[in-house]
């Protein structure tokens, strides 16, 4: 009879670093989703439906449309030409910066379309569409 090594059932000190990026990743997700939710928690938004919200980006940049039209950026009130020069020095410091556009389920799509080139005329690498999902 041989005898065979077998693997401990919990980890040991040596694996721990192996463990780290898993963490990290974890960590990220919980930061990004909370805040998310505190920038759409601070403005009243009804959020468009879709079956299959697609997956949220890492976002540094929240742009929120409301019902009346208004545009914020991070939470904050704010006008197309003073998001466009935030967002630009956004970009400059960050060139992979990311944004989130949310908007009012009511507001007309020309609004969201104007949001959409304003980000993308101030040079931002990616965004996204921010949904609900349906029930």
């Amino acid at each position: 009879m041989t005898h065979h090594e077998s693997k401990p059932d919990f980890p040991t000190p040596e694996s721990a670093p192996a463990h780290a990026p898993n963490i990290v990743l974890v960590l990220l997700v919980i930061f990004i989703v909370t805040s998310a939710a505190i920038v759409r928690g601070s403005l009243k938004v009804e959020l468009p439906r879709a079956a299959a919200g697609g997956a949220k980006v890492a976002s540094t940049l929240n742009l929120v449309l409301d019902k009346g039209g208004a545009l914020a950026l991070d939470g904050r009130p704010t006008t197309p030409p003073r998001a466009r020069a935030e967002l630009q020095a956004a970009v400059a410091r960050n060139p992979g910066a990311q944004a989130v556009i949310a908007a009012d389920r009511t507001v007309p799509y020309g609004k969201v379309m104007e949001v959409i080139d304003l980000v993308k005329g101030a040079g931002v690498s990616g965004f996204a569409l921010d949904v609900e999902r349906a029930p």
